[in-house]
């Protein structure tokens, strides 16, 4: 039986499920992945392209022509290399009429360790990236009478800083979420559906989508040893505003491969991952990011 390399396939897979199974699943869809290119396995390039500002005319004249723009590619390494592996013995195939076959095991695997694992480091990612260029949390205690006040600095501060906004995402935690249902000063629209139920869920503010994510993978520090868990002196991530032409998210499955059972295996089959992946908040774009953290 020959061995059975998985990458091309799983890359798929795993694409189609990230905006559905990954908290921070519309930020691996930023348009910015369609806009760098690989320098090697570990290592993308990001254009950067300046042009100056505009001058006086005149109509009696040609002034001498010149380039007013330059071009660069900005190197970004992926940090992030991370691994697994898993013994597979054919009996427990059999004897487990087929749940344990390797295509359920990295099911539950993906759903239960690597993406709650990939929200924790985008989120942590970010914060990172955003403090070290320069930017700092709101640290207000958020009640009832003040996150409205809050939500609407964001949008101030967005604003001075040129951030579109045109798709605008909230995450928030869901205490903050549920602060918002009672905000004072926030207006429902109550509909009426076919069974004559009203919904006060509300799922957007100024028509920002409002996304509720567990506090646990709302944190500004995590433990990667193995899986994840919140590092020592983390701090709660509240919510957080961003627009998601700010970061750049690449993927890189290098390596899905399983092995049949042979003698170095004792027998059984061996499933084995790795890739390369990271969050980067752009520079240029860092004045598309909000954050609401506890103090």
């Amino acid at each position: 039986m020959t061995a059975l390399n998985y990458a091309q396939e799983y890359q798929r897979s795993l694409e189609q499920a990230f905006p559905y199974v990954l908290y921070f699943g519309a930020l691996y869809a930023t348009p910015n992945n369609g806009r760098y290119r690989w320098l090697n396995g570990k290592t993308i390039e990001i254009p950067s392209i300046s042009v100056t500002g505009r001058v006086d005319s005149t109509r009696d004249t040609i002034a001498t022509a010149a380039r007013n723009y330059d071009n660069s590619w900005i190197p970004l390494t992926l940090e992030n290399e991370r691994k697994w592996s898993t013994l597979v013995h054919p009996r427990d195939v059999q004897e487990t009429n087929q749940v344990t076959t390797i295509a359920n095991i990295t099911k539950v695997f993906n759903e239960e360790q690597k993406f709650p694992e990939m929200d924790a480091y985008t989120i942590s990612k970010i914060y990172a990236d955003w403090t070290k260029q320069g930017e700092k949390a709101d640290t207000t205690v958020l009640t009832t009478e003040n996150i409205l006040s809050v939500f609407d600095k964001f949008l101030e501060e967005m604003s001075e800083g040129r951030v579109p906004k045109t798709g605008l995402l909230l995450y928030v935690t869901p205490a903050v979420n549920t602060l918002l249902k009672s905000a004072q000063g926030i207006y429902r629209t109550l509909n009426v559906g076919a069974q004559n139920r009203l919904s006060r869920a509300i799922t957007a503010l100024e028509e920002v989508e409002i996304s509720e994510v567990p506090s646990e993978l709302m944190k500004t520090l995590y433990n990667f040893t193995q899986g994840w868990k919140p590092a020592a002196g983390a701090k709660q991530v509240n919510m957080m505003l961003i627009n998601p032409i700010s970061v750049i998210t690449p993927t890189s499955y290098e390596f899905a491969k399983l092995d049949p059972p042979s003698a170095l295996s004792e027998g059984k089959y061996v499933y084995y991952e790795e890739s390369h992946e990271d969050v980067f908040v752009l520079k240029n774009k860092n004045k598309g990011i909000r954050m609401s953290v506890e103090a």
